[in-house]
């Protein structure tokens, strides 16, 4: 079974930088595209970005234009999301996806288990 394995979270001050990681492990691992969501107390999950495997299409939300990148190492299944400018608004628990059968908008249908991250003001 595939399962994705988030790292990197933690409490950063308002400016400051975080880096997110995502793995993918089990058998062996296939799909279109990786992405980051988010999910603030009492709010909806956002989309954050995402990433197309074979082509390296990105898209970012307009809120983390500039301030994140979302990139991949094919050979090791792994995606990563460099968090810079943090503000106190990006405070969530950020969650890896995969996309086996889309592109880098969607549909995501593998989950991580989140990993939080707190940016104090």
């Amino acid at each position: 079974q595939v399962q994705l394995v988030e790292s990197g979270g933690g409490l950063v001050q308002a400016g400051g930088s975080l880096r997110l990681s995502c793995a993918a492990s089990g058998r062996t691992f296939g799909s279109a595209a990786m992405g980051w969501f988010r999910q603030a107390p009492g709010k909806e999950r956002e989309f954050v970005a995402g990433i197309n495997w074979s082509k390296s299409r990105t898209y970012y939300t307009n809120s983390v234009k500039g301030r994140f990148t979302i990139s991949k190492d094919n050979a090791k299944s792994t995606v990563w999301l460099q968090m810079n400018s943090l503000k106190p608004e990006d405070t969530a628990v950020y969650y890896c996806a995969a996309s086996q059968r889309g592109n880098e908008l969607g549909p995501y249908d593998l989950w991580g288990q989140g990993t939080q991250v707190t940016v104090s003001s």
